[in-house]
């Protein structure tokens, strides 16, 4: 059980960490800005409070390291998908990984995104309400496979 805990967080944490490098690099060469974890973290900070949607987030009231709660959360939902793949494709992928399986999981996972987080947000079902909308929804894609990519590099790394 804890080599399973263990072996999850890891492939999570690992895929998360490349899609962060991703997320860097682009910044560097293409000049596409950052991710502002604070503003998830805030979306966070008001869920307790019984708020999921907002007209935009920017404009919500700020919560005390709201940052670092973006942050965490970012890496929280980066297991929780490595949880998710384990869960469907069992243990023995950890231990002997392929590819599809890890695609497949990044791909589903652009949903989270676009029907939950960026509505939520106040972006609109997959950031329909940004005027770069398209480019945004090309991008979520292009990250989630870098995810899955960092899933299986991972897994592959610990195995």
């Amino acid at each position: 059980m804890l080599e399973m805990i263990v072996r999850t967080v890891l492939i999570g944490a690992g895929a998360t960490l490349l899609l962060d490098l991703w997320a860097q690099s682009l910044q560097r060469t293409i000049g596409w800005p950052a991710p502002n974890w604070a503003m998830p973290g805030r979306w966070v900070g008001h869920l307790p409070r019984g708020r999921l949607v907002h007209d935009d987030i920017a404009l919500a009231e700020p919560f005390p390291n709201e940052r670092a709660i973006g942050w965490v959360f970012h890496y929280a939902v980066g297991i929780m998908f490595a949880a998710a793949l384990l869960a469907i494709w069992g243990f023995d992928w950890a231990r002997n990984p392929t590819f599809m399986p890890a695609l497949i999981v990044g791909l589903v996972t652009v949903g989270c995104g676009w029907f939950i987080l960026q509505p939520g947000m106040g972006a609109g079902i997959a950031a329909s309400k940004k005027p770069n909308a398209n480019r945004i929804r090309l991008m979520n894609i292009i990250g989630h496979v870098v995810f899955a990519i960092g899933l299986y590099g991972t897994a592959l790394l610990i195995r």
